[in-house]
């Protein structure tokens, strides 16, 4: 009879003693269920809006596009029909509307090209399921081998008990970014990422007159079903200084939603013609 409360205590002892995850075990689980969830994103269409805005030095706005697009799944990645656009770009004090996505004006019109592959390059993936860039955010498995990562702590984000985990490039690996991530504790799922860019080799500084200064994005996540997540805002801004003239600091936002299950229909016809 002595025994049994000693007994008790270590039970209840137990639990407290459990050992924490190590970093690589966290991340092992993110890479699976990223994996998981981009199959379950087949399944799903949305309306994803984009926003990108560049402004002169003196903060006055050059050139701003507004984009809305239908995102259906396919067999490799998404499908995205504009179904809305607006843009505007400055002349001589004016605004003048356009109905193209990076559509040049007559003269010399930089913006124009920017404007188009800032977009297509930071929200147009098409191999993946959400349309983001696979190698600005290092969460699958492939993009993990060239990082790595550091367990900081644990803490409380929006009601969620998460890792706050960092990562940096490991040396000799061709990657560019670094950064944090807050990983839902109990379902090992991204809550909000953020990186930003290791910097512009010297040499492109040097020969191209290119420089590009906080360039960084984060992307935030939310859980719609049972191993759904979903990146549901997306947004960066940085500076840019190209051929020693040219110098914008650029904007990007992405907003995802209206998240509704794709109807897929099959139908099987049998030939009935006589051979």
């Amino acid at each position: 009879m002595r025994l049994r409360p000693v007994i008790l205590i270590s039970l209840c002892i137990l639990p407290a003693l459990a050992a924490e995850p190590t970093v690589d075990q966290i991340m092992a689980r993110v890479a699976e269920n990223q994996t998981r969830a981009q199959e379950m994103r087949r399944a799903y269409v949305y309306t994803q809006k984009v926003l990108a805005r560049f402004t002169r030095g003196n903060g006055k706005l050059a050139r701003e596009e507004k984009h809305e697009y239908l995102v259906t799944p396919t067999p490799d990645g998404v499908d995205k029909k504009l179904a809305h656009f607006e843009g505007k770009v400055e002349r001589h004090g004016q605004f003048i509307p356009y109905d193209e996505p990076g559509k040049e004006m007559k003269d010399l019109d930089i913006d124009g090209d920017l404007i188009r592959d800032m977009v297509n390059d930071m929200t147009g993936d098409k191999d993946t399921k959400d349309g983001l860039g696979h190698d600005l955010f290092p969460l699958t498995a492939k993009e993990q081998e060239k990082y790595a990562y550091t367990l900081e702590g644990k803490e409380v984000y929006r009601g969620h008990q998460v890792y706050r985990i960092s990562f940096l490039p490991k040396p000799h690996a061709d990657a560019d970014w670094k950064g944090e991530a807050l990983i839902d504790v109990e379902e090992c799922q991204p809550l909000l990422i953020t990186t930003k860019f290791t910097g512009v080799p010297a040499a492109v500084k040097i020969l191209l007159g290119t420089d590009i200064k906080g360039l960084g994005f984060s992307v935030t996540y939310q859980k719609f079903d049972d191993g759904l997540w979903f990146p549901v805002s997306y947004g960066g801004e940085f500076h840019i200084r190209a051929v020693f003239f040219y110098s914008r600091n650029m904007s990007i936002s992405m907003v995802n939603s209206g998240f509704t299950r794709a109807n897929v229909s099959s139908r099987v016809v049998y030939d009935t013609s006589e051979k």
